[in-house]
């Protein structure tokens, strides 16, 4: 980090990203594109190949197999990894 990033008084916390995450979530993910941060292939995330057999979700890349999402769901919380995707595009219904 440069200095003037660090001394940078122009930003507002992550609670400001909560209507913007909401509206997200809200939405049917599995018609978003992903792209697998490993090969480069861009599908939807409902064509990826999910093994369910564990404590979570885990879903691979349909191209090269590499792993683009984890779930894992406890009582009270739900983890999400994202890292194996290098962006994740959501469609957003009208009107929202």
């Amino acid at each position: 980090m440069t200095d003037a990033f660090i001394d940078s008084t122009d930003y507002v916390d992550g609670n400001a990203l909560g209507g913007a995450l909401r509206q997200v979530f809200a939405v049917d993910v599995t018609n978003a594109q992903g792209r697998c941060a490993g090969c480069g292939n861009v599908n939807a995330v409902g064509t990826t190949h999910v093994y369910a057999h564990a404590a979570g979700a885990v879903a691979r890349c349909v191209s090269c197999g590499d792993v683009l999402i984890r779930i894992v769901s406890a009582p009270d919380r739900m983890f999400l990894d994202f890292r194996g995707l290098s962006f994740l595009e959501i469609p957003v219904p009208d009107g929202r």
